[in-house]
């Protein structure tokens, strides 16, 4: 049709609107107290990585115990803040148990890209371990460098042949940097 515009679509203003809101403008989207953040779709290479983390997961106890590693599921931190890790391990009883109530991952994962603003990837990190978390990896794949958190004052820079760990959640889950960013 001739001199036919498409209409904005409306952004959520409240955390209740927030939770109807479905996009259609190819982005994801989280809410941390008030403030709608928004992120572009998953690349490539962080597909790549996602194939190799679940790889190296399923050859781990959690996964024969029927624990899952799932990709952005969303995660209510507490009554104003979903977030949406980009990798979560969630164990077979917080899957049975998220019907009935908001479940915590022990372990999420961050691919960082290039253009994530530093400042909210270290707010988020805070916000994890607030909530819970007990172990945050942040994949850097331009850097080929991977930072394991244990606590929010406690970190583990890895490259290289480096061993990465999701100890203490998950005793077994380990891989090298070379390995994950290969």
């Amino acid at each position: 049709m001739i001199g036919a515009t498409t209409q904005p679509v409306a952004l959520p203003t409240t955390f209740d609107e927030f939770l109807r809101f479905e996009p259609t403008d190819g982005f994801k989207y989280e809410w941390n107290d008030g403030e709608l953040i928004k992120f572009s779709s998953t690349k490539r290479k962080h597909l790549r990585i996602i194939q190799v983390l679940n790889l190296c997961f399923d050859k781990t106890k959690a996964k024969q115990q029927e624990g899952l590693l799932i990709c952005e599921q969303d995660v209510m931190l507490t009554g104003i803040q979903m977030r949406r890790p980009d990798v979560a391990y969630f164990s077979d009883e917080q899957i049975q148990q998220a019907d009935e109530e908001e479940v915590i991952p022990a372990f999420c994962i961050e691919i960082i890209s290039p253009t994530d603003d530093a400042i909210k990837v270290e707010a988020k990190r805070i916000e994890y371990f607030r909530a819970g978390v007990q172990v945050v990896w942040h994949v850097f794949p331009e850097t080929g460098e991977v930072y394991v958190y244990t606590g929010r004052k406690t970190v583990q820079i890895c490259s290289d042949d480096d061993l990465c760990s999701a100890k203490p959640t998950l005793v077994d889950f380990e891989i090298t940097v070379n390995e994950l960013l290969g």
